[in-house]
């Protein structure tokens, strides 16, 4: 630790679960890093669904991780546990946290901490870790995407889908995308989706069998619901389907034998809870496979708007309105 750190700073709580008024600012004493972590003094924060459903009690932290919201920041490490590896003191990184991104200081996991890309503001890295985890754990480690396959995402002009999109792209896939505007649609296409699928207004199953002859390869899908059923219809033959979320129901009547006739995997995941060993892998990997793509200004963060870190409940009310196109971030006076 140094010497010269403020014993308290300003945060983001959760006065009870509620709508985005109950985000208010505290304050809370600065974090000390524990083993094998780091201080990072937080310039920004990006903003995620979970954060929406933790706020209104739907996704509890697991147990240890900080009440306070937020799973991504970026910023210049102040202050370094025991066993924190390479990084030192002044290096400026994005991680990947459990929690307690909406505040001014931030411990986060050594393993899960990677440099500020080059050409990236603190603000665009900040918009990286949570969706390039995600995306990368569930579209090329679990669904196994490869070049040469075909890609459907769901809520393409989302943080997870910009990504998604872009990542699929450049490794190779022939990207389709789902959307609910005309506006987003084009969004969409821009980053890289061969065919962004209003779902407003067209079917999707109908779209990507056309396009394909016999079905996109992966879905990555955070929708569920009646999406279930649509997206087996929508598998080619050895097609994996991957859930992140069920914005619209995780519960629904499936008829499970084109899984069996069509070899379809279906599986899914969620990335908190996981430890530190398996986040770690899927920062390594993306160190080597992504960052030199970002770097090569083939795939880049999409940042929406930016809000002041005490404005968190206006920042929350704009993602529930989904008026966004990829990513929300909270910026404090950190340079």
């Amino acid at each position: 630790m140094t010497g010269a750190l403020p014993r308290t700073m300003t945060a983001i709580e959760i006065q009870s679960p509620g709508g985005p008024e109950a985000l208010v600012p505290a304050d809370r004493p600065v974090p000390t890093p524990g083993a094998g972590e780091v201080l990072i003094q937080v310039a920004a924060a990006g903003i995620n669904r979970p954060d929406i459903l933790q706020r209104t009690g739907n996704y509890p932290p697991p147990p240890g991780a900080s009440d306070i919201p937020g799973l991504e920041i970026a910023g210049p490490i102040v202050a370094l546990g025991e066993n924190a590896g390479d990084l030192k003191l002044g290096d400026t990184v994005t991680a990947l946290v459990t929690g307690g991104g909406y505040a001014e200081y931030c411990a986060a996991p050594a393993a899960q901490c990677l440099p500020i890309p080059k050409g990236l503001s603190l603000t665009e890295a900040a918009g990286i870790p949570e969706t390039f985890f995600t995306v990368w754990s569930n579209v090329f480690d679990r669904g196994g995407l490869k070049a040469g396959e075909s890609f459907l995402v769901h809520g393409g002009s989302s943080g997870i889908g910009t990504t998604a999109i872009q990542l699929a792209k450049a490794m190779g896939a022939r990207v389709f995308a789902t959307a609910g505007s005309a506006e987003k649609c084009r969004a969409c296409e821009g980053l890289g989706a061969e065919r962004a699928i209003n779902y407003r207004e067209e079917d999707f199953v109908a779209v990507v069998k056309e396009a394909t002859g016999d079905g996109v390869d992966v879905v990555l899908d955070m929708v569920g619901g009646d999406y279930i059923q649509r997206n087996i219809k929508a598998l080619a033959p050895d097609g994996r389907l991957c859930f992140i979320a069920f914005l619209g129901g995780s519960a629904a009547e499936v008829d499970f034998l084109p899984v069996m006739l069509k070899r379809l995997t279906v599986t899914g995941s969620t990335l908190r809870a996981r430890d530190v060993a398996f986040k770690g892998a899927i920062a390594q990997a993306l160190s080597e496979k992504v960052w030199p793509l970002i770097e090569a200004g083939q795939v880049k963060p999409v940042i929406h708007q930016t809000f002041p870190l005490a404005q968190a409940a206006e920042a929350h009310r704009l993602m529930e309105t989904s008026g966004h196109i990829g990513k929300i971030v909270l910026t404090t006076d950190v340079k």
